[in-house]
């Protein structure tokens, strides 16, 4: 399959989202700009070359993967100041997204040089919209860290977070995965989503209690049902309320006008309020 050449692209890195596993969702832009690019920077060349086979594109290709980022990023900030053009694709979706690219931002903010993402495929929205589970609020956590107190620490800080929560998964890690978002989470709705847009994309419905026997072969998403919503502020004490604030670092007069705000009574009535029960 061939795209029409599009203008000549503009002097700057861009990363460029590439196919999650259908080759046929390429963007036509991503398409071009890869065309148009001096140098390539990839993961794996085995998993870029086949993308750039089908589209007939040959260009130099660099490594650029997260146990040589720093190097890397050093290398392409050379090849940005000689003046040629660099796309960075990771080996699947968007990069950035659980893959390398966030140290070569920072780099490239610090040498003041130009930057853009060519939008496109990624997992998380598609597992979202197949889910079931409410898709107007979500969080993004990825794959889990491997040292359990990292891993505990994580997860409580979403426990009553009410958004879809979407992790990523590889296939020799899913029960293990499931355990801990059990022990986290308690029983929850949850949906495990593997091999998206592929020829095998398969729906897996569950709760966390019940895992149930799955093919673990393939990439997964899974996705939890958020938690219930922490007790409403106005349903604090006043004192809590307020401490809440303080507690955040605002000054008692900023803390006691957003609590006025937050309860829709006058900020003097609480101030008033306030002096009486320090009084007490």
């Amino acid at each position: 399959m061939r795209f029409r050449r599009q203008k000549r692209i503009f002097l700057m890195l861009y990363f460029v989202s590439t196919p999650i596993g259908n080759l046929a969702d390429m963007t036509y832009r991503g398409v071009s700009v890869l065309n148009e690019a001096d140098v390539i920077a990839c993961e794996d060349t085995r998993h870029t070359l086949p993308l750039l086979n089908r589209y007939g594109i040959k260009k130099q290709l660099v490594t650029y993967q997260k146990f040589n980022e720093a190097a890397a990023s050093e290398k392409i900030i050379e090849m940005l100041k000689a003046g040629k053009t660099v796309a960075v694709v990771s080996d699947a979706g968007t990069p950035l997204l659980s893959d390398p690219g966030a140290y070569l931002v920072k780099a490239l903010l610090r040498e003041n040089l130009p930057f853009t993402l060519v939008p496109g495929a990624n997992a998380i929205l598609p597992a979202l919209t197949l889910s079931g589970l409410k898709t107007d609020r979500f969080s993004f956590i990825g794959f889990l860290p491997e040292k359990n107190s990292e891993c505990e620490a994580l997860l409580a800080s979403y426990e009553a977070l009410p958004s879809t929560l979407v992790f990523y998964c590889a296939p020799h890690d899913l029960e293990k995965t499931v355990a801990r978002l059990f022990k986290a989470f308690g029983d929850r709705k949850a949906v495990a989503v593997k091999e998206l847009t592929k020829l095998h994309e398969t729906r897996y419905e569950f709760t966390l209690s019940s895992f149930p026997e799955i093919d673990e072969r393939g990439e997964f998403v899974i996705l939890v049902e958020g938690g219930e919503s922490k007790k409403e502020l106005s349903e604090l004490p006043v004192e809590e309320h307020i401490a809440l604030y303080l507690s955040e670092g605002l000054s008692k007069m900023e803390a006691i006008k957003k609590v006025a705000k937050e309860r829709g009574v006058p900020k003097s009535s609480l101030y008033k309020y306030t002096i009486e029960k320090s009084e007490e």
